[in-house]
C-alpha cells in the first residue's frame, strides 16, 4: 500500500459531542495509528459541519450568531479529539471560506447532472432531509427522532441526476470495487439501490435557510447542507487542483455511523462518479452506542459525556472499552457497572498484573537487568485479518487471548520458585530466560496494543524494551472502587 487516506464523517454541531462521536473517532485513529506502524504514508481527516437549518435554528435558540455558535461548538470537537489522544492530521470546518470555495467549484463541475425544477415533499429540519409519503404516513406525521412534524414544503430547487448513476453505484458495490462492511449494511443499501435512486433535490430557497453556501450563478439559493458537507472529504485534500487530491484520493476507507449509510453509499457515488472521481475503496459502518439500555436523551437523565468517563477512567481505558466491547459490527451498550467491572477484570487484573508482577520479579531476582528478549513467536494472522475487516473487537480479543496465555504462563512456571527452589540449587540461566520471554511477550501486546491503546503500549515498552528495567511510578490500571460517578450527568 502506498498511502493510506481515512476519515470519519463529521458530526453536525447543533449538539454536544456524545460518545457515539468518541467512538467514530477511535475507530478512524486505530486504523491510521495501525497504518503508521507499517510506515505508510496516511492522512487522517476529520472535523465538523456547521451549515444549514438545524444550525441556525439553534443559533437562534440560544440569541447567537450562527457564525458565534458554530465556532463554539466547533471547539468543542476539537478539544475531545485532543482528551482522546486522536492523530488526525487534518482538522475541516465547512465554514472554512478554502471549503466553500472549492464546494462551489464542485458544483460547477456538475453542472451537466444539475438542474432546476419544483419539489413537493415533506422534510424535517432536525434531520435536514426529505421524506417520503410512506415513511410519513408511518410515523402518523411526526418525525420519532426529533419528536416535530414533517413539514410540507414545496419549492423551486435544484436537483442532481443520481438516477442516471444507479447502474455504476450498484456494480461498484457488487464487485468489491467500493467495499462496504458489514455485509449487512452492503445488503441494506444494496436493496435501496435496487429499488431504484431517483433524483435528488440539493438546494433550498436562500429565503427559507440563509446560513450555508450559495448556489454559483444562483444567490437566491443555498447548496443543501448534505450535498455540501459530502464534500468535504475532497476539499480538505485541495480538490480540484492541489497534489494531495491525487496523492491520497481515493480514500482507503470512510468510518460512518449507520443512520447515514444512503448519504454515504449512495448519494456521495454518484457525486464522485459525476466529478470523474474514483469510489472510495471501503465504507466502513457502525453502530450506535445506547447507556444502560437505552437510547442517551437529556429528558431521560442518561447521558454520558466522554470527558466524564475520562476523567475517571482514563483516556486508554476508554478507547479500550469502546472498541473492544461495543460490537465492531453491530449496536452495544454503555453503562458505569459494566465498565467498571472490564476496567477492574481486564486492564487491572489481566494486563495492568502481568506487568507489575513481571517488573516486580525482574527487579527482585534479575537486579532490574533483563536477559536477551526472544523475538515475537505468536501468530498475529487472526490479528491482522480483524484489521483488514475492522473488527476491531475480535483484534483486540487476538490480543487479550495473548494477555491471558501470558498469566496462565507465568502462574504455570511459578519464576519465584525457579528463584528460591526448595530442593537443590537455583538455575540462574533458566530464570533469566524464563523472565526475559515474559517480558518479550509485554512487548510484543505492546506493540499490538499501540493503535489501541497508545498511552499503554509505551509505557509498557518504555519498562522493558531497553534491557534494562524501567519500573513504573504507579500500576498501569488503579483498581477502581466506585461502580458509580458520585453524581449523575447534567
Amino acid at each position: 500500500m502506498d498511502k493510506f487516506y481515512v476519515t470519519t464523517s463529521i458530526p453536525y454541531v447543533n449538539g454536544e459531542p456524545h460518545l457515539g462521536h468518541a467512538m467514530e473517532f477511535i475507530m478512524a485513529d486505530v486504523l491510521a495509528r495501525y497504518a503508521r506502524l507499517q510506515n505508510i504514508p496516511t492522512l487522517f481527516s476529520t472535523g465538523t459541519d456547521e451549515h444549514g437549518g438545524k444550525n441556525a435554528e439553534k443559533a437562534a435558540e440560544l440569541k447567537m450568531a450562527p457564525e458565534q455558535f458554530t465556532e463554539q461548538m466547533s471547539q468543542k470537537f476539537i478539544e475531545l479529539l485532543k482528551l482522546l489522544n486522536i492523530s488526525h492530521d487534518r482538522f475541516i470546518r465547512t465554514t472554512q471560506p478554502e471549503h466553500e470555495k472549492r464546494a462551489q467549484l464542485a458544483w460547477q463541475n456538475l453542472k451537466n447532472y444539475i438542474y432546476k425544477g419544483q419539489y413537493e415533499g415533506w422534510y424535517c429540519v432536525g434531520d435536514e432531509e426529505y421524506f417520503s409519503e410512506q415513511v410519513v404516513k408511518a410515523n402518523k406525521g411526526i418525525c420519532p427522532e426529533h419528536n416535530r412534524p414533517y413539514e410540507r414544503l414545496k419549492e423551486e430547487n435544484y436537483f442532481f441526476k443520481l438516477s442516471s448513476f444507479t447502474p455504476k453505484i450498484k456494480a461498484a458495490i457488487e464487485t468489491g470495487e467500493f467495499r462496504i462492511v458489514p455485509d449487512s449494511r452492503r445488503n441494506e443499501i444494496l436493496s435501496v439501490i435496487n429499488a431504484g435512486l431517483e433524483d435528488i433535490s440539493i438546494s433550498r430557497p436562500k429565503e427559507k435557510i440563509a446560513w450555508g453556501v450559495p448556489v454559483p450563478g444562483d444567490d437566491s439559493q443555498i447548496i443543501y447542507v448534505w450535498f455540501e458537507a459530502l464534500l468535504n472529504y475532497i476539499t480538505v485534500l485541495g480538490y480540484p487542483d492541489k497534489p494531495d487530491l491525487k496523492k491520497y484520493w481515493p480514500a482507503d476507507v470512510q468510518v460512518i455511523g449507520k443512520g447515514i449509510l444512503r448519504f454515504h453509499a449512495a448519494i456521495w457515488p454518484g457525486i464522485l462518479l459525476g466529478l470523474g472521481l474514483p469510489l472510495p475503496k471501503a465504507l466502513y459502518v457502525h453502530g450506535y452506542v445506547t447507556v444502560g439500555g437505552g437510547k442517551m436523551g437529556k429528558s431521560l437523565g442518561n447521558v454520558v459525556s466522554p470527558l466524564e468517563v475520562i476523567q475517571k477512567f482514563g483516556t486508554d481505558a476508554f478507547r479500550y472499552f469502546f472498541v473492544r466491547h461495543i460490537p465492531s459490527y453491530g449496536d452495544g451498550d454503555f453503562n458505569w457497572d459494566r465498565f467498571t467491572a472490564v476496567y477492574n477484570d481486564e486492564l487491572a487484573d489481566q494486563l495492568g498484573n502481568a506487568v507489575q508482577r513481571t517488573s516486580a520479579m525482574i527487579a527482585k531476582y534479575e537486579n532490574s537487568m533483563i536477559g536477551e528478549i526472544p523475538d515475537p513467536e505468536h501468530d498475529i494472522a487472526g490479528y491482522s485479518q480483524a484489521m483488514a475487516d475492522f473488527r476491531f473487537d475480535k483484534a483486540l480479543e487476538e490480543v487479550w487471548e495473548q494477555v491471558r496465555g501470558l498469566n496462565q504462563y507465568i502462574d504455570e512456571t511459578k519464576p519465584w520458585q525457579l528463584a528460591d527452589p526448595k530442593t537443590g540449587p537455583r538455575d540462574d540461566e533458566h530464570l533469566s530466560e524464563v523472565l526475559a520471554y515474559i517480558a518479550g511477550c509485554l512487548i510484543e501486546i505492546a506493540d499490538l496494543l499501540a493503535p489501541f491503546m497508545p498511552e499503554t503500549a509505551a509505557k509498557i515498552k518504555g519498562v522493558f524494551a531497553s534491557g534494562v528495567l524501567q519500573p513504573l511510578p504507579s500500576p498501569l490500571f488503579p483498581k477502581q472502587q466506585e461502580p458509580k460517578p458520585a453524581s449523575p450527568a447534567a
